[in-house]
């Protein structure tokens, strides 16, 4: 089966290949030759994946799936959450959204956390939603160079390490989109089976 990935982050593009099963084709944004911006315009990661897949299958009339993520801190209300990639302004760097969590984390003794990825898959034209969440803590500086994203300053619970401190393999096994993904998997399995059999 092909299935695009609406995405343009190629570290998104290996973490999903690697868990994704052999029968299943993955095609990337690069692969169809399209290099223009998604629209992430909702106010939840339900809405983002929703409206990024649904501008790939409009486009293309190809079955997609697409994710969106969010880094929630307990003691920031669940800040940046849905605005994590842009969290320190639109065009911001990894590194200036992590020192801006770290700032606004500043002598706060409270720094649970987590990480939450929605995937919204479309096929023939219905959509379906599948979520993964990893609980953790902030750590008090970044560390590894793993990883993407908030993995350096992640530390999930029963762990000492970062994300970005872990093999892909041993991130894959416990993380959020690890989770989401084979919540996708199983969905997508079904869905193959009552439509197709």
């Amino acid at each position: 089966m092909k299935l695009v990935f609406a995405t343009q982050n190629s570290n998104k593009i290996k973490e999903v290949r690697s868990l994704l099963p052999s029968s299943i084709q993955l095609i990337s944004l690069r692969d169809l030759e399209t290099g223009e911006e998604l629209p992430e315009t909702g106010r939840t990661l339900e809405a983002n994946a929703s409206q990024k897949a649904r501008y790939i299958y409009d486009k293309f009339g190809l079955n997609c799936f697409a994710d969106d993520t969010g880094l929630e801190v307990e003691a920031l209300g669940g800040r940046p959450g849905v605005w994590s990639a842009r969290y320190a302004g639109p065009a911001c760097r990894t590194e200036d959204n992590i020192r801006k969590v770290l700032t606004e984390l500043k002598d706060v003794t409270n720094r649970a956390a987590r990480f939450r990825t929605v995937i919204a898959l479309i096929v023939d034209g219905e959509v379906y939603l599948y979520e993964g969440i990893v609980n953790g803590r902030i750590s008090l500086e970044p560390s590894g160079t793993g990883g993407f994203g908030y993995d350096p300053v992640f530390i999930p619970d029963q762990e000492s390490r970062t994300f970005a401190e872990m093999s892909l393999e041993e991130k894959n096994r416990i993380s959020h989109r690890g989770m989401a993904i084979q919540a996708f998997i199983s969905g997508l399995t079904t869905i193959v089976k009552e439509r197709w059999r």
